[in-house]
């Protein structure tokens, strides 16, 4: 998931792929210790995506927190 399109979703919604993207990676990396994921790669993507999430989730916040205050 490209950081355009994460810009263009909701709060609710970033948290609701946020959990999901989660999820996901904790599968994954279990998955990859009983040798069962051939595919590591998705890992890093997952890792990625949720660094994505976390970043415009928070700029969301920060900027929601900004126009509270004035």
């Amino acid at each position: 998931m490209k950081a355009k399109e994460i810009k263009d979703l909701s709060v609710t919604e970033i948290e609701k792929r946020l959990r999901d993207t989660r999820e996901e990676s904790l599968k994954l990396r279990l998955g990859r210790q009983a040798g069962q994921v051939t595919k590591t790669h998705e890992i890093r993507e997952r890792r990625k995506t949720i660094a994505r999430l976390e970043t415009v989730l928070n700029q969301k916040k920060k900027a929601a927190a900004a126009t509270a205050a004035s």
